[in-house]
């Protein structure tokens, strides 16, 4: 409640730097707000001069204060409080305001020294060029503005790095971050550091400068297990499959040891970089895998691999930690990499399934219709959806309700075509017409054709119509197996409606056309076959989406391996 006076301002404007110091190192948390203690501090000063500036904001404030203000003993300590303001407004982003200041704080000498050059970071150039005044005798301070100066360096190369980074100018983001790497920090930070430049790296198409990056991270701390999350992706994006494995099982023995994170590890420094840089894509990066995403990463690369065996292991183990309740331990949220649980289930049945294991596949699968058959939408049944989709606006999606009902359809299905195969190796073939036939009788239940009209692409309808295929050609098989040739004559039939050139479809077409007795028309469906070209197949596959994994296993079930048999007996009947 003193009125200011310039006598005592130094030691005033020393203790209000000191006592922000104190107020940031305590809450041991990142910068937020606005820092009032400065705002108050600087009118203070304008106070003590006879002049006033309330209605002025924050960076106004600063420039009257500046331009005003010439007495030689407060030019240290409202230095030091510009460094304190600059950290606030480097927590907040504000890095035109701080390169507004760092030119206000520059003496007259050094203002009339030439600009930064081209190619060089104006921020950093401003604030690597400031010279920090020597401290008055008056009062020590927690932390010097030589170091505050330093830290504050590191964290506007580190912060750029990042927006350069999210903005996709990955060259000028590397070169920042290796400004940051260089600079004045902890070693979580270095760490931290490293780990965006292994990212940044990958993104620029070098995976090896990547995992150079990123080891160097694990070096620097060993803690920092995101680092080794990356190092995971990068090995999968090269194709080494036994390497990504060995540091998934690494990280996934790590989180299980659930290690305590890292405290801010500079306690001689009140404010450092960790409390000035923390943006959305710095969260996404350093990102810590749940132990359960970890343990379906390996189970999802090794069905990729065809490892079976291991790809049972890891599933059931991950289907133990459902029943402790894993909906609660991790968000199944879009960041997470773990997809909707009933794919999970499919995954796992489409492992034991290839691992003889065909009963227990058969019991996953229940589980999956069991929980699915009371949440298809009433909507998708065919009066209400005929009246939804009577003026679909051009281009436009469903309703995420339908679209939800469209995914539990899908799974649904997806599991009687699984149990389906499942009796089919047992040798039940008839208890496997029946499955399929049950996934064929649930699609007619929404005229498909009706929601296609709306040329509505959706990966959901793609994958509906897939599963449709794969059924029909799938019961054909079986029908043919039974010798009932007329009636998987007719399924192989509507599997080429739906998929006109369907290779499987139209082998097992000409087969059984050929078992009938039917030779002219197997040959010239033969013939229309081998004449089609590959490379338009090729074309027409590549457009189309990737099949969901738990689907590969039925469409390698349904390859037709006859091939060469049927055409030489096809050859010997053209050629007489």
């Amino acid at each position: 409640g003193l009125p200011a006076a310039l006598p005592t301002l130094p030691v005033e404007l020393t203790v209000l730097y000191n006592s922000l110091l104190f107020t940031v190192g305590a809450s041991n948390s990142a910068i937020e707000g606005e820092a009032d203690g400065i705002r108050q501090g600087l009118l203070r000063v304008l106070e003590a001069c006879g002049a006033c500036g309330q209605d002025l904001g924050t960076e106004e404030l600063w420039q009257k204060v500046l331009q005003e203000v010439t007495v030689e003993e407060l030019q240290a300590p409202l230095h030091q409080l510009g460094a304190l303001q600059a950290a606030w407004w480097l927590a907040a982003g504000r890095l035109g305001s701080i390169a507004g200041l760092f030119q206000l704080l520059s003496t007259a000498e050094d203002t009339g020294r030439a600009p930064c050059s081209e190619g060089q970071n104006k921020l950093l150039s401003l604030l690597k060029a400031w010279r920090v005044p020597a401290e008055g005798p008056s009062l020590p301070l927690v932390q010097s503005a030589e170091d505050l100066k330093e830290i504050l360096c590191t964290a506007a190369a580190f912060l750029q790095g990042l927006q350069e980074l999210e903005a996709g100018n990955f060259p000028t983001a590397l070169s920042l971050l290796q400004e940051a790497a260089g600079g004045f920090c902890s070693k979580k930070v270095l760490a931290q550091i490293y780990t965006c430049l292994g990212c940044c790296a990958q993104r620029m198409g070098k995976p090896q400068t990547a995992l150079q990056h990123l080891k160097r991270a694990l070096h620097v701390d060993f803690q920092c297990l995101p680092a080794l999350s990356h190092v995971a992706a990068v090995y999968h994006e090269l194709g080494e499959m036994d390497v990504e494995l060995q540091v998934l099982a690494l990280l996934f023995e790590a989180l299980e040891k659930n290690p305590p994170a890292a405290a801010f590890s500079s306690p001689d420094f009140l404010i450092q970089t960790e409390l000035l840089v923390h943006t959305p894509i710095l969260t996404s990066l350093l990102c810590h895998l749940h132990p359960s995403e970890v343990k379906y990463l390996l189970a999802q690369r090794c069905l990729q691999d065809g490892r079976v065996d291991d790809a049972v292991e890891h599933y059931l183990d991950f289907l133990a930690l459902l029943q402790e309740g894993l909906q609660q331990q991790v968000p199944l949220d879009q960041s997470s990499v773990l997809p909707r649980i009933p794919e999970v289930f499919l995954e796992a049945a489409s492992a034991l399934e290839q691992a003889g294991r065909h009963r227990d596949a058969i019991t996953v699968c229940e589980e999956v219709i069991s929980r699915t058959t009371d949440l298809i939408p009433r909507m998708l049944r065919e009066e209400e959806r005929l009246e939804q989709l009577e003026c679909p606006s051009p281009g436009a999606g469903l309703p995420s309700q339908k679209k939800e009902g469209l995914c539990c359809l899908a799974w649904r299905t997806a599991a009687y075509l699984h149990q389906g195969w499942a009796w089919a190796k047992l040798g039940e073939s008839k208890e496997a017409i029946t499955q399929f036939s049950r996934c064929l009788s649930d699609l007619l239940r929404v005229q498909l054709q009706g929601i296609e009209r709306t040329e509505v692409h959706l990966p959901e309808m793609e994958v509906l119509q897939k599963i449709r295929l794969l059924s029909l050609t799938a019961r054909g098989m079986q029908f043919l197996e039974l010798g009932r040739h007329k009636e998987a004559l007719l399924d192989f039939q509507h599997s080429l409606q739906i998929s006109p050139g369907d290779p499987a479809a139209a082998s097992y077409l000409v087969q059984v056309l050929w078992k009938l007795n039917r030779k002219q028309e197997a040959a010239a469906q033969w013939q229309k076959f081998s004449q089609s070209s590959p490379g338009e197949d090729r074309e027409q596959e590549g457009q189309k989406r990737p099949l969901p994994l738990y689907l590969i296993s039925c469409l390698e079930h349904t390859m037709f391996t006859h091939s060469e048999d049927l055409a030489r007996s096809i050859e010997d009947y053209l050629g007489t």
